[in-house]
């Protein structure tokens, strides 16, 4: 029997059974059919722009932020459909209990968003370990750890969606943003390894990679390191001054984000990697191109490193 032959019978016992209206049986209907999704970093940018999008549809959020007076509308607009949670995911004794609550809130939890996380602006030089260090706790440590967190819940329900917030710096490292590359490229190779080891399981996962859009990022959440030298003036420090003043300017529109992040939700094949923006796929396109000419000029080196046919040993 397909959903939507499930669905109508389901309307019709609830409304025979309860004798309530056909409408507040089609209400019960979209409530127990309607996914969930878990959401991290929803104060703002593209978390709250992507819960907003999907309870518009119909579907089911528990929303978190370190501060969730920062979503009192959407508790507002959607009492029903909205679970809202204190978390700050770099505090790794509150994640377990957070996914307990999240997953008890609506019975389960089909669709995890990794999406909290911001960036820090200087040259590997320029950054201090007090200020890149916290960024490594948002950006990695607390996604692997939310993603634990769920895992088993996934596991056991043979089905799931994990999508990751990385970025184009995930794929490209910049100069001016070493140590932001060093977390999105980390999430890429968590994110990859993941979606092999959850595949026959049932659990599918997908990597998000967008450009420049025009969200907070180069605004409140994006800091710059206190330390600035002369000699990165014309490397990092384009990245520092680009910071600084192309706030609001960038081309990429969030809501068109959140609306394809959807999109490969609602696939019955959701891409691995999902690059947004056309700033971004041409500058990855580059990157292949310019690998695989930089690949083919040293093939013979490469090829060179491996023992002699027919002379293999153990040792590597």
């Amino acid at each position: 029997m397909d959903s939507t032959v499930q669905r109508r019978h389901l309307r019709t016992r609830v409304w025979h059974d309860s004798c309530i209206s056909e409408e507040e049986a089609k209400r019960m209907e979209e409530f127990t059919f309607s996914r969930v999704w878990f959401i991290t970093g929803t104060s703002t940018g593209f978390g709250y722009l992507l819960a907003d999008e999907v309870l518009k549809r119909g579907e089911r959020v528990i929303a978190t932020a370190r501060d969730v007076s920062t979503l009192s509308r959407l508790a507002r607009q959607y009492p029903d459909r909205i679970h809202t949670l204190t978390l700050d995911v770099t505090n790794p004794k509150a994640i377990t209990s957070i996914a307990e609550q999240a997953i008890a809130a609506f019975g389960h939890v089909d669709i995890l968003v990794n999406n909290a996380g911001y960036g820090v602006n200087g040259a590997i030089e320029e950054v201090s370990e007090n200020e890149f260090e916290p960024m490594f706790q948002t950006n990695i440590y607390g996604l692997i750890r939310v993603t634990r967190a769920f895992l088993p819940h996934f596991r056991q329900r043979r089905s799931g969606h994990v999508v990751n917030l990385s970025s184009i710096g995930g794929l490209i490292g910049s100069p001016g943003w070493g140590f932001y590359n060093a977390t999105k490229f980390a999430v890429e190779g968590f994110s990859e390894a993941l979606a092999e080891e959850v595949k026959p399981l049932g659990v599918r996962v997908t990597i998000v990679e967008p450009g420049p859009f025009r969200t907070e990022f180069l605004g409140r959440s994006g800091k710059l390191a206190k330390r600035q030298l002369p000699d990165y003036a014309t490397t990092a420090g384009k990245a520092r001054e680009y910071l600084k003043t192309q706030s609001g300017k960038q081309p990429g529109d969030p809501q068109k984000a959140v609306e394809a992040i959807i999109a490969a939700a609602n696939s019955a094949k959701p891409p691995l990697h999902l690059i947004l923006g056309r700033i971004a796929l041409t500058r990855f396109r580059k990157k292949l191109s310019d690998w695989h000419e930089e690949i083919a000029e040293w093939e013979s080196v490469t090829t060179g490193a491996d023992f002699p046919e027919n002379k293999s040993s153990a040792a590597d």
